[in-house]
């Protein structure tokens, strides 16, 4: 079996904050090298983040990189609201992206995200079609599975689709693979990770956070949900290398059926931490120990997954 394995650049974000001359075709390079057959640009801001600007001239320079490498591309933004979606997706499509992953901002409760998430993309989506671009709309620490299919269906656009994170449904306190089985009809991207759970009285914010390590040194059951994905016919998986991430529970939130706080995939890491497997305040190591640490945990990361990946069948890799 060959699958299209793609590197997200957020997995290299210290570099591209304090390596000089890191940019998205440095990283295109890098991720080529590394042995990967796509990318994942987050576009996350004003100035689209890793691409490092919003002139023309840059698009162009990562397709034209891209396609001389036979390389994949998706592309990562926040927020539903139409607009905003219609001018990233033209990016997109200047840049060869498929699909473009996103997640809501809007805030309330539940019902009323759910409500507002779905209006934006019933808008949208017919832009979508015409773009063919794909939208994959991310459990990014707001919805449970439950929900987040919902609104897909809901939307009811083969041009809306859902991107599965291995890790996110932790932060509303549910079981990722109760969220792999919610979702699994509707998936169109996944971002692999490894994830830990950290006790309130051991994060610096004083709340039960949950927290990014090396791949394989977490508690995600992470062969389980692979296996499924490809058994379900899934060809391309993006690996997110998320060390010296964190972010706390979603405040009301309470454990979902099979979820018990401190076992299985919400075991809780115990201090003191390495900084090569836990960092929970990077303003306290120094840009080039994060530089280091962050190429060490990721080769480490991507050796382990890849043996993982030849255990379950997967033979080579390349652009799907």
């Amino acid at each position: 079996m060959k699958i299209d394995l793609a590197l997200h650049s957020f997995s290299l974000l210290h570099h591209f904050r304090h390596q000089p001359g890191f940019d998205a075709l440095a990283f295109i390079g890098l991720a080529q090298d590394l042995g990967f057959s796509g990318i994942n640009l987050s576009l996350n801001d004003p100035d689209y983040r890793h691409l490092g600007g919003r002139e023309e001239a840059r698009m162009d320079a990562v397709r034209q990189r891209l396609e001389q490498a036979g390389m994949s591309l998706e592309v990562d933004t926040s927020g539903s609201d139409p607009a905003h979606l219609q001018r990233l997706m033209d990016v997109a499509a200047r840049m060869g992206a498929k699909s473009m992953r996103l997640y809501t901002r809007h805030r309330g409760s539940v019902a009323e995200m759910m409500k507002l998430t779905t209006v934006d993309l019933l808008a949208v989506s017919p832009m979508a079609e015409r773009a063919g671009v794909t939208l994959v709309l991310e459990n990014h620490e707001d919805f449970t599975g439950p929900e987040l299919a919902a609104i897909v269906e809901a939307v009811d656009s083969p041009a809306v689709k859902i991107l599965y994170d291995y890790g996110n449904s932790q932060m509303v306190l549910e079981d990722p693979l109760a969220a792999l089985d919610a979702t699994l009809p509707h998936i169109r991207s996944v971002h692999v990770k490894d994830h830990v759970m950290v006790r309130p009285e051991d994060a610096p914010s004083g709340t039960l956070t949950v927290a990014g390590v090396p791949m394989g040194d977490g508690f995600l059951p992470i062969a389980t949900i692979t296996r499924r994905l490809l058994d379900a016919g899934l060809r391309r998986i993006t690996f997110e290398s998320v060390w010296a991430y964190a972010a706390p529970v979603v405040a009301g939130r309470k454990p979902l059926k099979g979820v018990r706080l401190g076992e299985g995939a919400f075991r809780y890491a115990a201090p003191p931490f390495d900084p090569a497997f836990l960092i929970l305040d990077t303003g306290a190591h120094a840009p080039a120990e994060l530089l280091r640490l962050e190429r060490e945990v990721l080769e480490k990361g991507m050796r382990w997954f890849r043996e993982m990946l030849a255990g379950l069948g997967v033979t080579g890799y390349g652009a799907v």
